[in-house]
């Protein structure tokens, strides 16, 4: 189907706006143009408390958010952002992180992990542990729960991939234990051949030509890619891995790998529940307060989560 009239709109404004093309920028320009989107979200919901948190990570120490909604978490979701490992802070994402605690009944704890170029590829997914890690050992204790809230991974496009990551990882090292993941139009492969990168039709605001510098700035050795922590589609087993929520944007450059991923979960014999959002492009949960799309993504990720945790 054709994007949404919203999205459609929405996608008309940025190329309006868009003057300089993005490998023509540096990352900082880059990242002075996403900041700019903060205002066009408005205000989440209050919560209960807001506790911004320091995590140490190998040698660096990054900042993270813990969302607390005001009624008793019911779990704790560790939640990766997007923006191609380049671009994205912890306050691009409070508003989608403070919806997603009013309506999952869910901590949420955003994470500001390092960014490519000046911290390249393992360092999202070392902090990505790390902030795991963090979570299940100190996240009880700054919530005041007197049991061990089941523990949620959950993020989108390059969060994505983090997340899909490190729920493996967390699989193989045997801890912490995942409830469940959570995973938005993931990054979860570095072919530029698939069909949807293929087709400009598909790519109204992500485009395959960004996907590229993201991925030039993030990990320039193209052998690297094909290591399961940048490429997880391409991890030999993945079995054993939680209960998964996947969806796909139909305008995407992204839409054929993280569908693959999902076809890989199914044959894995991983519980999932895969849908393909149509008529939206990539990002459009993001798009908090202004997308009839994000709002009903959001629902169908509590819908998911209500079934987990009764499960």
């Amino acid at each position: 189907m054709p994007l949404d009239s919203h999205s459609a709109a929405l996608a008309e404004l940025f190329a309006k706006a868009r003057v300089t093309p993005l490998n023509e920028m540096n990352a900082l320009q880059v990242r002075e143009g996403s900041s700019k989107l903060r205002a066009m979200y408005g205000q989440g919901p209050e919560m209960g408390n807001v506790h911004d948190v320091l995590v140490h990570s190998g040698g660096a120490t990054i900042e993270a958010r813990l969302l607390v909604p005001r009624a008793t978490p019911k779990a704790l979701m560790v939640y990766f952002h997007g923006g191609g490992w380049v671009t994205g802070h912890i306050d691009d994402f409070d508003t989608l992180g403070r919806k997603l605690a009013e309506r999952t009944g869910c901590a949420v704890l955003l994470v500001n992990y390092r960014l490519a170029p000046e911290a390249r590829f393992p360092a999202a997914i070392d902090d990505g542990m790390n902030a795991l890690q963090w979570a299940a050992a100190q996240g009880r204790e700054l919530l005041g729960s007197d049991s061990l809230l089941p523990l949620i991974v959950a993020g989108d496009s390059a969060g994505g991939n983090i997340a899909a990551v490190v729920t493996r990882r967390a699989r193989d090292e045997g801890q912490p234990h995942i409830a469940a993941q959570v995973l938005l139009y993931p990054v979860t492969d570095a072919d530029f051949e698939r069909p949807s990168y293929l087709d400009p039709n598909l790519q109204p605001l992500l485009t395959g030509e960004m996907m590229r510098w993201y991925w030039d700035h993030y990990l320039p050795d193209a052998a690297q890619r094909q290591h399961p922590d940048a490429s997880p589609l391409l991890a030999n087993d993945l079995s054993g891995l939680p209960p998964t929520l996947l969806i796909t944007a139909e305008y995407d450059p992204l839409r054929d790998e993280g569908e693959a991923y999902a076809a890989r979960l199914v044959g894995a014999g991983v519980p999932i529940q895969f849908e393909r959002y149509p008529g939206q492009f990539h990002g459009f949960v993001s798009f908090v307060n202004v997308l009839p799309g994000s709002a009903a993504a959001i629902e169908h990720i509590g819908r998911f989560i209500e079934q987990r945790l009764a499960g």
